[in-house]
């Protein structure tokens, strides 16, 4: 116990001296705006005393004085600007205490073992992710109310400690994958972070760099006028200089709060914690790969499963079956799941499962006819079916503009409508047509290269496909050897609601390479992400000739036509969106609070999953989407749902995964060969017309 409490004592005097700089930082900034004050003073005093006389004292009394007014104008309006900005919150579900008695009890033992302040709340995000949020601002509403008994210490100084300790943030997935004991020593260190917050002068410096940023974000609007604008610009430049003065005292900051909260929490459930830091990238992991092919598709279809935190108990579950590296992970469903802890733990996970549809997506805050929930039982039918027959439908309609005929000449009579046999006529290439050649970006540069030249961005073969590139605030969930996160709101002064510790992030990220399996093919389904190579111009934008480089004419004709029918719904479907009120402050959904009112959803998603899908892809997905149509209609072929890659083809209730490389050769090379080949092995007639939506 000498040595841990050496490390925490050792942590928080780092932290604590950091603390202190960052408040230097606002003196001095407070002592330059009084020097003209100051100065002013003095000849002021001079003056009436009769030692500064004169045309030229009198001169620069009244020069110093004016500049001293608007200094202190200035200086009173950027007081006034960073005071009542209101510090930006992470969207989060609260968790009532009346709906998790054994949460809250949980949280509270554990801050006794650690001698630290009990968090004041405890709220769900639906992410994997820990850590605390202070909410101590005026716009935040009151602190909860707390009866003697919730205190961990019920004298004064505590009850006070603890009416301004932060808020408790768990990442949902945690809940329902983990188990109680796994829970509590993933949480030892975040809640141990609480300690260090309650100090003074580190609570001073977090409250100085959290109203800094919120300025900064409030005066990046533009103004109403000329004057609103330079106001605007001059508060914001001055608050922007101030981060940077701070960026680094914070973030050294920060960093001495997360190792005397890891020191802290080594005293409890030691060797529990390092099995239990295994479950956090496996959670993570399942989570990512849920979201961006499972939950993505459905979300498109103006459809939100409601259930996401079981579907990734049901993912790492499958991953575990299909994957040796996860042998032995099923084993633990047979204990106590930490979602137990929960009162309505279904209600929690509908609440969750809302606000992940519209941080990563965007969807609606409330249900309506074009925004429902659909459940795990309903997916295939209600999900998956309905969208490979509207972009069936869709591709049929731009096959319409294009002018390409229903049916042949000699077709018999009935076939006119819309057919496989039509698509693949289409695109299917004559000997004297191209494949579109590549753009070569060394000719573009060199007039005098070769023509012909063809250049392909290929992908990562290593890079697991569909995975998700969404932002996270960062696992601050640290093993015994690495630092946790104690308050990641202000681990640097340019994003304080965004910090986290690095060692920790880096030692819990997931590897994907479990997710190489077999089976475990590009989706099937026409909305399953991450599949396309892109090409990227060096400024992070996509390049649509390199896009469709290397498809037939015929083809990249038909994916512009998509890409632009598809960019006409989704506007329309913004611009429906946008005209919905948010809920007041206040209102609930579900069984608690999302929060709407302490955060900006005017931009959502605020965590998009992954950049717009390119036009190769869109042309794949709805080859593929027709392909399924036509061999549930004629073939009884099945919609499924794959756990690990979302919507998927079922023949005789076994998974097709060898369908994307047959279209994929099709959109390429313009050869239908291998395709009619796989068609006629499942007996689908593609002459046949089939059901649309």
């Amino acid at each position: 116990m000498t040595g841990i409490g050496g490390g925490v004592e050792l942590g928080a005097q780092a932290a604590r001296s950091r603390a202190l700089a960052v408040l230097r930082v606002r003196s001095r900034a407070l002592a330059v705006a009084l020097l003209p004050a100051a100065v002013a003073v003095i000849l002021l005093a001079g003056g009436s005393t009769g030692h500064l006389v004169g045309g030229g004292w009198d001169a620069a009394r009244w020069a110093v004085s004016v500049l001293a007014l608007l200094v202190l104008a200035a200086t009173a309006a950027v007081a006034l600007v960073v005071a009542r900005a209101r510090p930006a919150v992470t969207p989060t579900v609260a968790v009532a205490e009346e709906s998790a008695p054994d949460l809250y009890r949980m949280v509270r033992d554990l801050a006794d073992r650690l001698d630290v302040p009990a968090p004041s709340a405890i709220a769900l995000t639906p992410d994997c992710d820990s850590w605390l949020e202070d909410r101590t601002h005026p716009a935040h509403g009151p602190p909860p109310a707390r009866d003697h008994d919730d205190l961990s210490d019920p004298v004064g100084p505590a009850r006070r400690r603890s009416a301004a300790a932060p808020v408790l943030v768990i990442g949902s997935p945690f809940l329902w994958w983990m188990r109680v004991g796994e829970l509590r020593a993933v949480l030892a260190p975040v809640v141990a972070g609480t300690g260090p917050a309650a100090h003074p002068d580190i609570a001073a410096a977090r409250r100085f760099i959290r109203g800094l940023d919120a300025a900064v974000a409030a005066t990046s609007t533009d103004g109403r006028g000329p004057l609103a604008r330079a106001a605007r610009g001059g508060i914001g430049g001055v608050s922007r200089l101030l981060l940077r003065g701070c960026r680094v005292h914070a973030a050294e900051m920060e960093r001495g709060v997360a190792a005397a909260a890891a020191e802290r929490a080594q005293a409890v459930d030691y060797g529990l914690r390092i099995v239990a830091q295994e479950q956090v990238g496996l959670a993570y992991a399942g989570w990512d790969r849920l979201l961006t092919r499972v939950a993505l598709p459905a979300w498109r279809m103006g459809r939100w499963p409601s259930r996401l935190d079981v579907g990734v108990v049901a993912a790492l579950t499958e991953l575990s079956r299909r994957d040796r590296l996860a042998e032995g992970f099923a084993s633990r469903l047979g204990e106590r799941p930490a979602c137990d802890l929960l009162e309505e733990p279904g209600l929690m996970d509908e609440a969750v499962s809302l606000l992940a549809a519209r941080l990563f997506h965007g969807g609606p805050a409330e249900t309506g006819p074009d925004w429902a929930p659909v459940g795990w039982e309903e997916y295939p039918e209600e999900v998956v079916d309905r969208a490979w027959r509207t972009d069936a439908a869709r591709l049929h309609r731009v096959l319409d503009t294009l002018g390409v005929r229903r049916a042949a000449e000699d077709a018999a009579p009935g076939t006119d409508g819309p057919t496989l046999s039509r698509v693949l006529d289409h695109l299917t290439t004559t000997p004297a047509e191209a494949p579109v050649p590549a753009r070569d970006p060394a000719a573009d540069a060199d007039p005098d290269a070769t023509p012909g030249t063809a250049h392909h961005a290929t992908p990562d073969p290593d890079a697991t496909p569909g995975t998700a590139h969404h932002a996270t605030p960062g696992i601050g969930t640290a093993t015994p050897d690495d630092q946790a996160t104690s308050d990641p709101q202000a681990a640097t002064a340019s994003d304080p609601q965004a910090a986290t510790a690095p060692d920790a992030q880096a030692a819990t990220t997931p590897d994907p390479q479990p997710f190489t399996t077999p089976d475990d093919q590009p989706a099937d389904a026409p909305a399953a992400p991450g599949s396309a190579d892109h090409s990227d111009d060096g400024n992070g934008t996509e390049d649509d000739d390199d896009d469709l480089a290397g498809t037939t004419p015929r083809g990249a004709a038909l994916a512009a036509g998509l890409s632009a029918q598809l960019a006409r719904e989704e506007a329309r479907t913004q611009a429906l969106a946008s005209g919905t009120a948010p809920p007041p402050p206040g209102t609930t959904t579900g069984p608690a609070a999302t929060g709407t009112a302490l955060w900006d959803d005017r931009a959502l998603p605020l965590l998009p999953l992954q950049p717009p899908r390119t036009g190769r892809e869109i042309l794949t997905a709805h080859i593929t989407a027709m392909v399924c149509c036509a061999a549930m209609d004629t073939a009884g072929a099945t919609p499924g749902l794959d756990w690990l890659d979302g919507p998927t083809l079922l023949v005789d209730g076994a998974r097709r995964a060898d369908l994307a490389l047959h279209v994929r050769s099709l959109v390429e090379t313009g050869d239908p060969a291998p395709l009619r080949a796989w068609l006629s092995d499942l007996g689908v007639r593609p002459e046949k017309p089939v059901r649309l939506v």
